[in-house]
């Protein structure tokens, strides 16, 4: 990966030594004989490496690393110094220096230390970059709807902001958000965590669910190499990864008892110990969470703890589905037809009052995430601008003012049939095998989705997946939570 290196040295047998190895291996390396050179050079030059000797003409290499620190504190800086100069590293170090290397230079040494800090800074520029497009698509202003219930919602999370503001950031309060699946829980997280005092930190996302039980807790706390079979190397965790940031623990009902003991010791003692190490690591993270289970029951059941239960709720915050948001839906289908056509090339698209209509009545049981994608299946096939209820595939079962009968196909729309019916086209939005029921657990309905799937699918987990729009190890919790099995042949 060679890059572009700025030399400061005023020996210039060494200097050009080090200048034609680097150039021999495919660098860029310019020779500086003092630090006022070097600094004039900064000016219209940044180089992905400095490397400085300390003892120059006039300034020092430290007061040189100085200057270049205040006004670019990303800058590598790898200072060359002489043999026993300890403490001469240990004070660049401190002023921010990147490494150091003592003298006589070995060449292949620097190469070596010269690859390590380009990878390192071509790191940190890539997580700059992914930082600020992850902050310019969050944010309060991404919450779409005006209806009184979102409104609530934003009010909410707009007093906990200015709470926050006044706060600490080591001591903002763990969030739990709760709703159904789809409901935008990730995004009110994201919003908490964008506008508010941690905003300049790292926004951590883990989906409990997929990530299977004996590997969730290597991935969050991390461990030291030789902890168990497969740690040929010490790994930190996600917990330490967000480090003065967030930590969203999506799914938060999924995490076995072991992992919860040790979330809770991490939320009442901020302090991980990663698998295999007898040390403890204090941690700057702050922890918001999201289910849409009933942890409260969960609690009554012995599947959650009661104690863990509650450190996480000190703030709670409730998001409505999609079918109590009333005109939200066509103020989200715009949108997202909006987004949608600019994408596939297809502008200008709109919604008949017709469609309208069929939107509003229907039930939505997939939230705001059915509604994207329903969206995106419409502007995909559309051969015209205005899009009618004929175009927009979804289950008639399942429209609020259905009479509650057998559902029959769409003849608009033969691609969206019922699992008991032939056809193709299926997705999570059509798998449900009767209309819904008054008094109905969100968790039978689950459970009624992943039967109807997997009877669909011959019990093939990955094609049930596939239909509802989950990874193999989600479906697979599933299956394990409802105490599924495969019916005998």
């Amino acid at each position: 990966m060679p890059g572009t290196i700025l030399i400061v040295e005023d020996d210039d047998v060494l200097a050009d030594n080090m200048r034609l190895y680097l150039e021999r291996n495919g660098w860029d390396a310019q020779v500086c004989g003092s630090a006022e050179q070097a600094l004039g050079v900064l000016e219209t030059m940044r180089p992905d490496v400095l490397l400085t000797d300390y003892m120059l003409p006039g300034r020092t290499g430290l007061e040189l690393l100085n200057e270049v620190m205040t006004t670019d504190a990303q800058m590598k800086v790898i200072m060359v110094t002489g043999e026993g100069g300890v403490q001469l590293a240990v004070d660049a170090m401190k002023a921010g220096a990147y490494d150091y290397i003592t003298k006589p230079v070995a060449l292949a040494e620097l190469k070596l230390l010269l690859e390590k800090a380009i990878g390192v800074a071509r790191m940190e520029s890539a997580l700059t970059f992914y930082r600020k497009s992850q902050a310019k698509d969050s944010g309060l202003g991404n919450l779409v709807g005006s209806s009184p219930a979102l409104r609530g919602v934003k009010d909410t999370v707009r007093q906990i902001l200015d709470a926050e503001s006044r706060m600490a950031a080591a001591d903002l309060p763990a969030i739990l958000i709760s709703g159904e699946t789809g409901t935008g829980k990730e995004l009110v997280a994201r919003a908490l965590h964008f506008d508010g005092s941690r905003r300049e930190g790292p926004f951590v996302e883990v989906n409990c669910a997929s990530i299977p039980s004996n590997l969730l807790e290597a991935e969050l706390f991390g461990h030291e190499r030789g902890a168990f079979t497969d740690a040929k190397e010490r790994k930190m965790g996600l917990v330490e990864a967000a480090e003065g940031g967030t930590l969203f623990l999506d799914e938060i009902g999924e995490v076995d008892p072991s992992t919860q003991a040790k979330l809770l010791k991490l939320l009442e003692e901020k302090s991980v110990r990663r698998i295999g190490s007898v040390r403890e690591r204090k941690v700057n993270t702050r922890i918001i969470s999201a289910t849409n289970q009933d942890l409260e029951q969960m609690v009554r059941m012995g599947r959650f703890r009661g104690d863990l239960y509650f450190r996480l709720r000190i703030i709670t915050i409730t998001l409505p589905p999609l079918r109590e948001r009333g005109n939200d839906v066509l103020e989200l289908a715009r949108q997202y037809l909006d987004q949608t056509g600019r994408r596939y090339g297809k502008r200008d698209l709109m919604l008949s009052p017709e469609a309208e209509r069929m939107l509003l009545a229907y039930s939505w049981p997939g939230n705001v995430r059915e509604l994207r994608n329903v969206l995106e299946q419409t502007v995909l096939l559309a051969h015209d601008r205005v899009i009618g209820p004929e175009h927009i595939g979804v289950s008639p079962s399942l429209h609020r003012q259905q009479p509650q009968s057998m559902p029959q196909p769409n003849p608009h729309f033969p691609g969206h049939n019922h699992f008991g019916q032939q056809g193709g086209g299926l997705g999570p939005e059509t798998v449900f095998l009767s209309p819904p029921r008054a008094g109905v657990k969100l968790s039978d309905v689950e459970r009624e989705m992943v039967q109807a799937a997997l009877a669909k699918t011959d019990w093939n987990v990955s094609k049930a997946a596939k239909l509802l729009g989950l990874t193999r190890d989600m479906l697979r919790t599933r299956i394990e939570r409802f105490g599924l099995s495969r019916p005998a042949q």
